[in-house]
């Protein structure tokens, strides 16, 4: 199921999205949850409600997108075998599981992670993520794709760190790292964004 088709929830509050979750979470593909806007009326639930009953159940926020005045959506999903783990997340389980709320769904999730390397190797959040260096080395070498990579937003460099850091192969990793260069390079970027380099790209046929 794609994106566009994962249904709608709007739940009350935390107490209803995990009586949604208990009945659900090993049979749904995922969903867009409604989460409370300052000032809404609809739901009084949080994100990070959300992500502590996410956890429990073994599943993950991921993108989100407008809603209206009332409320945002923000997309759940179960966790699958090439599910990430942030460093905060793994504290939010550490905090979960003090408090007696995590469930044999969640603690599958994390054991599977911690099976196949996943939880040792948990991505910093953006405020810490360091540009690797190989990533460095190859943007500098390319004048047009430092020039994009500087006025990146936080959201697209800490994309590029993610994609990066994440990737297991040494080969598979340099060939991200080529491609990476070259889409900066074209002054293009994985998220749309408005700040462009007063420089110009380099032409697709060089």
């Amino acid at each position: 199921m794609s994106k566009a088709e994962l249904d709608e929830l709007t739940v009350t509050d935390a107490e209803a999205l995990r009586a949604w979750l208990s009945s659900n979470h090993a049979t749904s593909t995922g969903v867009w949850l409604a989460l409370a806007r300052k000032g809404g009326t609809v739901t009084t639930l949080t994100w990070q409600q959300a992500v502590d009953e996410a956890l429990c159940f073994g599943w993950i926020d991921g993108q989100a997108r407008r809603g209206d005045q009332e409320f945002s959506w923000i997309r759940f999903t179960p966790r699958t075998s090439r599910s990430s783990w942030s460093q905060r997340n793994v504290a939010n389980v550490a905090r979960l599981e003090a408090e007696g709320r995590m469930l044999p769904a969640g603690r599958a999730a994390v054991e599977a992670a911690k099976a196949d390397g996943r939880w040792a190797a948990a991505y910093a959040p953006p405020s810490e993520a360091q540009v690797p260096a190989d990533l460095v080395a190859a943007i500098a070498a390319e004048p047009a794709a430092q020039a994009m990579f500087d006025v990146l937003t936080s959201a697209n460099r800490f994309a590029l760190i993610h994609r990066v850091n994440s990737v297991k192969r040494a080969e598979t990793r340099q060939r991200k790292i080529v491609e990476f260069v070259a889409m900066l390079a074209r002054h293009e970027t994985i998220y749309p964004q408005k700040a462009m380099p007063t420089s110009p790209p380099r032409s697709p046929a060089t």
